[in-house]
């Protein structure tokens, strides 16, 4: 190599960031007897509660759909 070509000059390092307070979340807050609203998440259907309705549904072929609902929503 050159000599010309000498090594650089090492650079200061950078200084860590200045980190914001945080408030502290307050612990006393009153205890609540509502009823809390149930998750909106759906529950996949297994194999074998397809296999429950469509046979429901062999067994009952008069029946409407919205009643065939209503007998597995609970």
């Amino acid at each position: 190599m050159p000599a010309e070509l000498g090594e650089c000059r090492p650079w200061p390092k950078p200084a860590p960031y200045n980190w914001q307070p945080r408030a502290q979340p307050t612990k006393s807050t009153p205890a609540t007897s509502a009823i809390l609203a149930k998750p909106k998440r759906h529950e996949n259907l297994t194999l074998n509660d397809w296999l429950t309705v469509f046979a429901y549904i062999d067994k009952h072929p008069d029946l409407p759909q919205d009643q065939v609902v209503s007998y597995f929503r609970s």
